[in-house]
């Protein structure tokens, strides 16, 4: 009787609580997860060990890719596609950015699908039902992006549909609130996680005052 084959998962993982949820949560159903985090030029994370991507993924025990987006990124905060948050926030650009450099890697990794730590309602810009399947489809990822934490709340993925994730074990989760995430945490044993925080400084009012003078008279 031949082996079923062991399928593969590239995951978002910034090293916060959710994305390191998602990640867990599909290991336990025994798929192999490769982890990949961004370095922009406007994160506090620049890889070093205490970087969160970092810590997250060697708790975890998964190969992390750090990619370092650069002036590219930099081009895509000037003139965002679909604007900004409450300051010079791209976010619904940031993501489809960033799935289309995740979809890049889970090719050359030969991955079979792409999970990322989002929660239905949790971000107000992206993370509504309208902004997910807008990212999805604008990062040509329909069908092959799980979201585990809200993912019976969501259409089925292919994943789901072919077997390779039980979606019984995946979750209903929606909204700001950290409570069950934190609980679940305590539950398969995941410490070390930073408190939920903004990494990245467009959302911080005070910097984006100075960074729009530099783009406007830069």
């Amino acid at each position: 009787m031949r082996s079923k084959k062991r399928r593969k998962a590239v995951a978002l993982l910034s090293g916060g609580l959710d994305s390191t949820l998602a990640v867990k949560l599909i290991m336990d159903q025994g798929i192999t997860v490769e982890a990949i985090s961004f370095l922009f030029p406007f994160s506090t994370c620049d890889g070093r060990e205490d970087c969160p991507a970092v810590g997250a993924a060697s708790r975890l025990g998964v190969r992390l890719k750090l990619v370092d987006l650069g002036d590219e990124y930099f081009e895509l905060v000037k003139n965002p596609k679909y604007g900004y948050g409450k300051n010079l926030n791209p976010c619904i650009d940031c993501k489809i950015f960033m799935l289309k450099k995740a979809k890049e890697y889970a090719e050359e990794v030969q991955a079979d699908f792409i999970l990322t730590g989002e929660v239905l309602d949790q971000r107000p810009m992206s993370q509504h039902m309208r902004a997910l399947t807008l990212i999805e489809r604008e990062a040509d990822l329909e069908g092959k992006l799980l979201r585990p934490l809200s993912a019976k709340l969501l259409p089925e993925t292919e994943a789901e549909k072919k077997g390779w994730v039980e979606r019984k074990l995946l979750l209903s989760l929606r909204g700001r609130a950290r409570r069950k995430q934190m609980d679940l945490a305590e539950t398969l044993g995941i410490v070390g996680y930073p408190s939920p925080a903004g990494g990245c400084l467009l959302t911080d009012p005070l910097f984006c005052v100075r960074l729009k003078d530099l783009l406007e008279y830069g």
